[in-house]
């Protein structure tokens, strides 16, 4: 994104906050130049749709939306409006999907957002695949009463600084309407609220964390999905109830009514997902399911010809590392007439040849990677030496690292540096993982462990994630021992959050060292049932703490609250086993000892409810 501002203003002012100065020198705005259309006789428009986000965020905050309810944004927006929009004689673009054509504002009409227009003559048109008259549109102005979507117009660019306002209060219109605003806010039952808080912020926070590459891809597809289902689902529910009569007691009507709480129930539950990834500290927390496109890589099976092959990975070895290669790992292993051995400069073309039983030997050295590393078969990954001497960085921005589907991979004495990154270091999408002596140096989340994917994780040191170390979600089966968890946001987060079909995870967690993390060892996250003051995981001293997440934003429509159960101690050999007896009641963890927790910011076991 273009680091300038497009509000027209000078440094110590913003796109809504010049609103009221009558002073004019001139435009401050940039030019909106028409690329692409070499022959368009159309005159260019203001460049104002590369507004920063604090520009965005104050201009709705202090002048278009304040504290107003979604039930009274479109009275906000038009008071706003007012203020700020010239009432006519000034010229734009009314452009839609079909064609872009030049008009002169007349009026405006605030309360329906329109405005009344008339064509400028001779006809001045770009159309996209049609052809149009001027007569045509003529007959199409007639038909809408010459008045058009105030959204759908285009200020046109002149250089006396007297439509600047104008045509950013149509921008921050337009933006509002097309990335914020949702048919079903004004709906809600509990309309008692800041609608900026609660829908406008997290929205437009969550559109620039897209724009600017820090939320993984399927993230964003899933959220796509979602608000197209939630659409889709308003609009079935819509035509429903108005069909319904209020007074009626047939049988289709019953029929109707049991259709429309389905179809309501479905609303709400998209509206709660959605809620769920707009909320950056939710979004963190609960994650996202899937990831279509990691998943489409597939497993290759075995070779046709029964062959099974040792990829060695180097760019150049000595004598006597190639001789202690020999000896050690390729003689045993190519013993058999039915095995091979291939070499490759980079990890990622060796595994992207692998087929299921094949074996990668990585020797020493610092491999730079670009791309994800996927596991789809099942084979072993391992490092000849130390895992600081065999080192594997990733520095382009991806969703994620190494991606293990297989039903049987094998990782061993193994670096992974994570740079730039916008998903975890690793994800056990499905499958098992077994990992042993490797280094996790992150740069986002740690280690996922997907629902019904299976990760045993010993003797590894895992460190640096601003999520947490190792997330675990339900009905997944995770083993920890003997691991170095650390410097982290939380060591391990554990979902026990999930739908009802869903199982707890089972999880081991053996003479673990989980310390200096800024908030949590252990995190659990669970949804309130009204039962938590049976989950206390005690540490000595019970401090509950309830918490607003993010103002009056943390409220649900189901009417969940959030809170916080926060654990400290200042016996911790004693607190902690009794916290251990309280976890272990709930039969998450199928083994929990000899573990070490030292320096965790918020402590070290805590409860998340939601």
């Amino acid at each position: 994104m273009q680091d300038f501002t497009v509000s027209g203003l000078d440094n110590d002012e913003d796109s809504g906050t010049d609103h009221f100065n009558s002073e004019k020198s001139g435009t401050r705005l940039q030019r909106c130049e028409r690329h692409g259309a070499a022959n368009s006789s159309l005159p260019d428009t203001f460049q104002t749709s590369h507004l920063l986000f604090y520009e965005r965020f104050k201009a709705y905050q202090d002048y278009m939306l304040g504290d107003c309810k979604p039930s009274e944004v479109k009275a906000f927006t038009a008071d706003y409006l007012e203020k700020v929009v010239e009432p006519c004689d000034w010229l734009a673009l009314w452009s839609t999907n079909v064609f872009d054509v030049l008009v002169e504002v007349c009026d405006v009409d605030l309360k329906d957002l329109k405005a009344c227009v008339r064509l400028v003559l001779p006809l001045q048109c770009d159309t996209k695949g049609c052809e149009l008259t001027e007569e045509a549109m003529k007959s199409l102005l007639e038909a809408t009463e010459h008045k058009v979507p105030l959204q759908e117009l285009q200020v046109v660019y002149e250089q006396s600084g007297d439509f600047d306002h104008t045509a950013l209060a149509l921008e921050h219109l337009r933006f509002f309407y097309k990335h914020i605003w949702r048919q079903w806010d004004e709906e809600d039952e509990d309309d008692d609220f800041d609608y900026f808080v609660r829908c406008v912020e997290p929205r437009l926070r969550l559109y620039y964390d897209i724009l600017e590459d820090r939320v993984p891809a399927g993230l964003v597809a899933e959220y796509q999905s979602l608000l197209e289902n939630c659409f889709q689902c308003f609009q079935q529910f819509s035509v429903l109830r108005s069909g319904l009569s209020t007074d009626s007691d047939s049988e289709l009507d019953n029929v109707s009514m049991v259709e429309g709480l389905k179809l309501y129930d479905q609303l709400e539950t998209f509206k709660r997902k959605l809620h769920i990834i707009e909320n950056p500290l939710l979004r963190y927390v609960l994650g996202y399911r899937g990831n279509a496109r990691q998943q489409c890589v597939q497993s290759r099976g075995l070779r046709a010809s029964g062959m099974k092959v040792v990829h060695v990975v180097t760019a150049s070895c000595s004598a006597i590392q190639l001789q202690s290669l020999l000896s050690d790992r390729l003689l045993p292993l190519c013993s058999s007439e039915d095995t091979e051995i291939q070499f490759h400069k980079d990890p990622v073309s060796a595994v992207e040849k692998c087929h299921q039983g094949d074996m990668v030997i990585v020797l020493p050295g610092i491999y730079s990677v670009s791309s994800s590393i996927f596991l789809p078969d099942s084979i072993t990954v391992e490092g000849f030496g130390l895992p600081d001497e065999v080192v594997i960085e990733k520095k382009n921005k991806g969703d994620s690292f190494v991606e293990s589907t297989g039903a049987d991979v094998r990782l061993s004495n193994i670096k992974f540096i994570q740079h730039d990154a916008i998903e975890g270091i690793l994800c056990v999408r499905q499958g098992t993982l077994n990992m042993e002596n490797c280094v996790l140096q992150c740069e986002t989340t740690g280690v996922i462990v997907r629902t019904s994917a299976c990760l045993t994780m010993n003797m590894c040191d895992l460190y640096g994630s601003k999520g947490a170390g190792v997330e675990i979600y339900p009905g997944s089966v995770c083993s920890l021992v003997g691991n170095g968890i650390h410097h982290c946001k939380d060591g391990v987060l554990i979902k026990d959050f999930a739908d009802e079909l869903d199982v707890m995870p089972l999880i081991t967690m053996e003479n673990n060292v989980i310390h200096n993390n800024e908030g949590y060892g252990v995190i659990l996250v669970k949804p309130n049932n009204g039962e938590q003051h049976a989950v206390p995981l005690d540490i000595s001293e019970d401090v509950a703490m309830k918490a607003d997440l993010a103002g009056s934003d943390a409220a649900s429509t189901s009417g969940r609250k959030w809170q916080f159960s926060r654990q400290l101690s200042k016996n911790k050999e004693t607190s902690c086993s009794r916290a251990v007896q309280d976890l272990m009641d709930h039969q998450i963890f199928v083994s929990i000892q000899g573990n070490q927790f030292r320096r965790n910011g918020m402590g070290d076991l805590g409860t998340f409810f939601y």
